[in-house]
């Protein structure tokens, strides 16, 4: 559902796949080398594109239908392998991204990162578009003990940044995202630059709903 109720934001935290990039050429192949590696076949791009934004045990036993812990091990083992070699070049940002984002440092907002994504494979990607230096705070899936939908990674950010959980949006794309905001008791903004319908965020509460970064960032003002 959506609250209209007007906030003055101090901070803006982004989940990354999805939201900031389109990460699903190098999850593609990366996924599928682990998959064979296992002697599993490969999963289909639509599929695979249903689990980004999922922990990589998560994804491993949504593709595989497996929970066996060694063979999860392995395959986040062959994932990273295939990913230290492919997802930087093959991860595109979102056009509006470099303006919005420095459009929003222009006015005072600190920014930040909360996603699943190797923290080091985001600064990669950002620093490859000269955007490293915009944001306040990164936070991923090495960071934390526990993956969203658990609050931990959202939490960790906002304590970095010293802001109350009140004063902060959380922009994702999925409903990951939304109920990880709302557990952490955080504000939510959705996008609609992946998979997830509109209506999907139905249950959840959402302050705004915005096709792109473009029209978020015209809410923001």
């Amino acid at each position: 559902m959506n609250n209209t109720k007007k906030i003055k934001f101090q901070a803006v935290l982004f989940d990354f796949d999805y939201t900031l990039a389109d990460t699903s050429r190098g999850a593609m192949e990366s996924i599928n080398f682990a998959l064979n590696s296992l002697h599993l076949p490969s999963a289909s791009y639509d599929a695979i594109c249903q689990t980004i934004g999922m922990s990589l045990a998560e994804t491993y036993h949504t593709l595989s239908g497996n929970k066996q812990s060694l063979q999860t091990d392995k395959f986040i083992h062959f994932f990273k392998e295939r990913a230290d070699r492919v997802m930087e070049k093959l991860s595109v940002l979102y056009d509006p991204v470099p303006s919005v984002v420095k459009d929003l440092k222009k006015n005072g907002l600190l920014l930040g990162i909360v996603s699943t994504k190797f923290h080091y494979r985001i600064e990669a990607i950002l620093k490859r578009n000269k955007l490293l230096d915009k944001f306040d705070v990164i936070i991923g899936g090495e960071d934390v003990s526990k993956q969203k939908p658990d609050p931990e990674g959202l939490q960790l950010a906002i304590n970095t940044l010293s802001v109350p959980p009140s004063n902060v949006l959380y922009v994702g794309d999925s409903i990951i995202d939304a109920e990880t905001a709302e557990k952490a008791n955080v504000p939510f903004a959705a996008v609609l630059s992946g998979v997830t319908k509109r209506n999907e965020f139905d249950k959840y509460i959402v302050y705004s709903v915005h096709k792109d970064l473009y029209e978020l960032l015209n809410w923001l003002k």
